[in-house]
């Protein structure tokens, strides 16, 4: 079965409710899905799954730090030309998603567009919105295994 990883790092948990619904449409693909908290997430993990998916909230224009840091590590574990998706919440700028991305992109990850960005807290639409990620990454990820 396919292996999607989520990996996020949520400073007010709204973040994490997106994590939560991507892999909830995931999961309704047949896809083996699963949220890892940053402070969690596995390299090995990372290493066996088919795709990944990285959140992060922004915080002063940017990414938070240590997930720039884990995102740039990546790069040592094997996942180009992955599916990949980018997602976060944020309050004012919301950067953090693309920026995700385009790291993303530079290691190699094939990375779905558009990134899903949210402000605040996620309504329903919003978390609809992230189900409908975690489906377009679940038949992403079964569309390259059939390579």
């Amino acid at each position: 079965m396919p292996k999607i990883v989520v990996v996020y790092l949520s400073t007010s948990g709204n973040t994490k409710a997106m994590a939560d619904a991507i892999v909830e449409g995931a999961e309704s693909r047949n896809v083996d899905a699963k949220a890892f908290n940053f402070h969690e997430a596995k390299i090995d993990e990372i290493k066996s799954a088919d795709a990944i998916a990285i959140g992060s909230s922004t915080f002063h224009y940017k990414i938070l730090p240590p997930m720039e840091k884990f995102i740039e590590s990546l790069g040592n574990a094997n996942v180009s030309g992955k599916p990949g998706a980018a997602f976060g919440s944020y309050g004012w700028s919301g950067e953090a998603p693309g920026l995700i991305a385009e790291k993303m992109r530079s290691i190699g990850m094939k990375v779905i567009d558009p990134v899903l960005r949210v402000q605040y807290a996620p309504a329903e639409k919003d978390l609809e919105e992230s189900k409908r990620l975690g489906k377009d990454l679940a038949e992403k990820v079964k569309k390259s295994l059939k390579k």
